[in-house]
C-alpha cells in the first residue's frame, strides 16, 4: 500500500479504532475465527478491543491464523489485518542450539542458517513477526536468560545482531518464508542488580554506550522492524517510560523508523515501579515515551482517549504511533495478503523436514566447547564405552525457549550413539532433578515422582555399568526448566543428585568423559577434578544427539570457543575477559601482597574465560606481525599471525583479535575483541590469517562523551582465546 493511503487510512479511523491498534491480546482471546470473550472479559479486556486490536501473540498453525485473520478483518471497521507475532528463539519446530550455543560458533552463518530455517518454518505456520533477536550483553551467569543471548562481547553480540535480522527478514520480510524480526530487551536487560530476574539495572552511561547499545544498534541498522522494551529500569526509569531512551537514542540517535513495542504488561509495570500513581498515568508515560503497542495490558486501550480528550495528551503522539503499526503491516505485505505464508500444505512440507534437521545437526556441531581433553576423547566404536546420566534418555535438551517445538522429536545421546553402531551400554544413573522434585518451566512443570529407593537402585545400575567399561561418558548438566526466564540462580552448580553420580562413577572407573548439558556457565570445578574430559554441548536442540554422538567419536572436532567465562565460583559474577584496569591491579608474582584487587579465597581469573576452546589437535601461532607502527587517521594497517596445525587430526581455530588501549582520557577496558576467524586445518597445514585495523575500531567514549580515537600506545593480541599473550604495538597517530 502506497504511504498516502495509509495516512488516508489513518484520517478515516476513529478514535477508538486508532486506540485499540495499539493494543495487542494473547491468543488464548480467539477460538476457531471468533473471540474468546470469556478470559478476555476476566482480565479487563473489552470485546470491542479485541475485535479492533493490531496485533495478537502466541498464536500458530496455519489453519487457525487464517480462520482467525479471516474473522477479525470482516469484524474490523475498516477491515486492517492483524499482526501475529510469537517468540521464536532458537527454531520453531526444528530447534537449533539455543543463542548461547551459537555464540559458541563463533560462526555468524550458524546463527543466520538458523533464522532463516525458523522463519520458514514460522512463516508456513502463519507467524509474521518473531520476538528475537535478544541481543541484551550478558555477564553474570546467574541470571536465568543468559542462554537467549550470545555472549559477554559486544564485537561479538552485534556482528551475531546483524546476522540473525538477516536470517529472519532477507531483503525484504513480506518475501515468502521471512518473518519480521523483533530485537529485545531496549535496553541492558542482561545486568540485573544480582542476576535476578526482572530487577533493575544500573549502569553509567558510558558503560551502557560502549558495552550495551552496539548490539542493538547493528540489528537497527540492518533493518528489523520492531524493538521491545525492557522489564527493567535504567537510570531509575523504567524502558517502557523512558522517553530519553526510546526517542533520544533509538530513534534519534539509532535512526529506527519502526514499531516499539512493551514487553509483556510492561507498561502497566511503570505503575509497579511506583513512577507512575495509576494504569492512567503510566499509559501517559509510556506514549510519551515512544511505546507504540501495549502487550497484554488495558492501559492504552482504557485510558488514552480519556487523556486525549482532556489534553493531557496530544493526538498526534497516538496518531504517530498508530502510524508506525500500520506501516508496519505494510511492511510485511499484510494489506495484499493477510495471511502471507500461512499454508497448511508448506507446514507438513518443511515443518522438521530433513533439511532442516541436518542442518541443526551442522549447526550444534559447531557449537560444542571441549574444556578438558587427557587424551580419553575421541572415542572408538570397537572401545566398551559405558553411557550414564539423566541426559543420556533426556530429550528436554532444546531450550526452554523452543516452546512451540516438541521434546518428544528430539533425538537423545542413547539414539545418537545407537545410530552410529558404537559398542555401548547405557544406564541413567539419576533423574536431572532430585526425587519428588517440582520444577515449573516455559509451557510444562517437570517432575520427578521417583523415590529414594529407587534412586539409589538407579545409582547402583550405573555403578554396575561404569565397571564393566573401558571407558564412561557421564551426561550430566541442569534441567532444561533451571535456564531461561524466571531461572536465576544463586546455585550454579548441576544439582546435587548429579553430583553424587559423578563421585560414585569416579570411585570405580577414572576414565570419565563428561557431557555437560547446560543454558548458562557452571561452577563445574568437582567435575573438572574428576573427569579427563569436559565437553559442553549447551542444550543442543532437536539434533543434538546424533551430533553429540559424531563429536564424541571423532567424525568431526569439536570447533566451539566460549561466548562467556565460566567462574570459578559464583563469588565471581559477574565475571567477564575485559575488565577495566584497576590501581592496585592483582601481580600473581606478589601473593603475599594483602593490598591488592584480589579474593582472599579464590582466584580473580574465571575458570575457563571468553574464547577458550580446546580440539582433538592442537595449533601453533607465529609472532603477531604488523604492516606498520603506525596508524594514522582514517588509515589502516593488518595484524597477520600463521596459524599451523601440529596435530595428527583435522580441526578448526578460531583465531581471535584483541587490542587494548594503554592509555586513554578515561579508563579502557585490558582488551576488547575486535575480529576472529574461524579456519579448518588438515595436520600439518597452516595459514596466514590478517586482520585489519583502522581508526574505527579504536573509538570509545571519552572524557566528554564523544565518540572518538585517542591518538596514544595501543597493543595488539592475536590468538586461540582471550588470555593470548601473543602480541604487537603499534600508535595511532594524527
Amino acid at each position: 500500500m502506497e504511504q498516502r493511503k495509509l495516512l488516508e487510512l489513518l484520517e478515516e479511523m476513529s478514535l477508538e479504532e486508532k486506540i485499540n491498534q495499539l493494543f495487542q491480546g494473547n491468543g488464548s482471546f480467539y477460538e476457531g475465527g471468533s473471540i474468546a470473550t470469556g478470559p478476555a472479559s476476566e482480565q479487563g479486556f473489552s470485546e470491542k478491543t479485541i475485535r479492533e486490536a493490531g496485533s495478537v501473540l502466541s498464536i500458530v498453525g496455519a489453519e487457525n491464523i487464517k480462520k482467525i485473520q479471516k474473522a477479525h478483518m470482516e469484524n474490523h471497521p475498516h477491515h486492517i489485518p492483524l499482526v501475529f507475532m510469537a517468540d521464536i528463539i532458537n527454531g520453531y519446530k526444528t530447534a537449533f542450539p539455543i543463542p548461547l550455543a551459537q555464540g559458541a560458533a563463533f560462526n555468524p552463518k550458524v546463527a543466520k542458517e538458523g533464522a532463516e530455517v525458523a522463519a520458514k518454518e514460522a512463516s508456513a505456520a502463519g507467524i509474521q513477526v518473531t520476538f528475537s533477536p535478544m541481543l541484551d550483553l550478558v555477564r553474570d551467569a546467574r541470571w536465568g536468560r543468559v542462554m537467549e543471548s550470545n555472549g559477554e562481547d559486544t564485537y561479538l553480540n552485534s556482528v551475531y545482531a546483524k546476522a540473525l535480522v538477516e536470517g529472519y527478514q532477507g531483503d525484504d520480510p513480506k518475501q515468502p518464508g521471512k518473518i519480521g524480526a523483533c530485537v529485545k530487551h531496549f535496553a541492558a536487560y542482561g545486568a540485573p542488580v544480582a542476576g535476578r530476574d526482572y530487577n533493575n539495572v544500573e549502569l553509567s552511561e558510558r558503560t551502557l554506550r560502549d558495552d550495551y547499545l552496539p548490539a542493538y544498534e547493528a540489528a537497527v541498522k540492518a533493518g528489523a522492524l520492531l524493538v521491545m522494551t525492557s522489564f527493567n529500569t535504567l537510570n531509575r526509569m523504567p524502558s517502557s517510560a523512558n522517553k530519553w531512551l526510546l526517542r533520544d537514542i533509538l530513534r534519534g540517535e539509532m535512526g529506527f523508523e519502526g514499531t516499539v513495542i512493551s514487553d509483556w504488561a510492561a507498561i502497566e509495570e511503570i505503575r509497579n515501579h511506583g513512577v507512575a500513581k495509576d494504569r492512567k498515568e503510566a499509559a501517559k508515560l509510556a506514549l510519551l515515551a515512544g511505546t507504540d503497542i501495549d502487550m497484554m495490558t488495558t492501559c492504552y486501550s482504557n485510558y488514552l482517549k480519556e487523556l486525549i480528550e482532556s489534553g493531557e495528551l496530544d493526538e498526534a503522539l497516538l496518531d504517530e504511533a498508530v502510524l508506525r503499526v500500520l506501516e508496519l503491516k505494510n511492511k510485511l505485505g499484510l494489506f495484499e495478503n493477510p495471511y502471507k505464508d500461512a499454508d497448511e500444505e508448506a507446514e507438513k512440507k518443511v515443518l522438521l523436514c530433513e533439511e532442516h534437521r541436518r542442518k541443526a545437526k551442522e549447526a550444534a556441531k559447531e557449537t560444542f566447547v571441549l574444556l578438558e581433553n587427557d587424551g580419553i576423547l575421541p572415542l572408538k566404536k570397537e572401545e566398551k564405552v559405558a553411557f550414564i546420566g539423566p541426559f543420556t534418555e533426556e530429550k528436554a535438551i532444546i531450550g526452554a525457549w523452543s516452546i512451540f517445538a516438541d521434546e518428544k522429536d528430539a533425538v537423545s545421546v542413547k539414539e545418537g550413539v545407537a545410530a552410529i553402531g558404537a559398542n555401548a551400554i547405557f544406564a541413567k544413573g539419576c533423574d536431572s532433578l532430585e526425587p519428588g522434585a517440582v520444577m515449573p518451566g516455559m509451557n510444562f512443570i517437570y517432575e520427578s515422582s521417583r523415590t529414594q529407593t529407587q534412586a539409589q537402585m538407579m545409582l547402583d545400575e550405573a555403578v554396575e555399568a561404569a565397571q564393566k567399561a573401558d571407558k564412561v561418558v557421564l551426561c550430566i548438566g541442569e534441567h532444561m526448566a533451571q535456564t531461561g526466564e524466571a531461572a536465576s540462580r544463586a546455585d550454579i552448580t548441576i544439582p546435587e543428585g548429579q553430583k553424587k553420580l559423578l563421585r560414585e562413577i569416579a570411585r570405580v572407573n577414572k576414565n570419565i568423559a563428561v557431557v555437560l548439558f547446560n543454558g548458562r556457565p557452571l561452577d563445574i570445578r568437582e567435575i573438572k577434578e574428576l573427569a579427563k574430559a569436559v565437553l559442553v554441548v549447551w542444550m543442543p536442540g532437536t539434533e543434538g544427539g546424533n551430533a553429540i554422538a559424531e563429536v564424541l567419536y571423532g567424525e568431526t572436532a569439536p570447533s566451539g570457543k566460549l561466548p562467556m567465562s565460566f567462574p570459578y565460583a559464583v563469588g565471581q559474577v559477574p565475571v567477564f575477559y575485559n575488565e577495566f584496569k584497576t590501581g592496585r591491579r592483582m601481580n600473581p608474582d606478589q601473593p603475599e601482597n594483602r593490598f591488592q584487587s584480589r579474593y582472599m579465597d579464590i582466584p580473580n581469573e574465571p575458570l575457563y574465560s571468553f574464547g577458550y576452546g580446546l580440539s582433538y589437535t592442537e595449533f601453533s601461532y607465529s609472532g603477531v606481525k604488523l604492516s606498520s607502527g603506525n596508524l594514522e587517521r582514517n588509515g589502516k594497517i593488518t595484524a597477520s599471525v600463521t596459524v599451523k596445525n601440529i596435530g595428527s587430526r583435522k580441526g578448526a581455530e578460531t583465531v581471535q583479535l584483541y587490542i587494548r588501549d594503554e592509555e586513554g582520557s578515561v579508563v579502557r577496558p585490558v582488551r576488547e575483541l575486535r575480529g576472529f576467524e574461524k579456519l579448518w586445518l588438515d595436520p600439518g597445514e597452516e595459514k596466514e590469517v590478517s586482520f585489519t585495523i583502522t581508526e574505527n575500531m579504536l573509538k570509545f567514549h571519552d572524557i566528554n562523551m564523544k565518540y572518538t580515537a585517542e591518538p596514544g600506545r595501543f597493543t595488539v593480541f592475536v590468538g586461540g582465546n582471550s588470555r593470548t599473550l601473543n602480541q604487537a604495538e603499534f600508535c595511532l597517530t594524527f
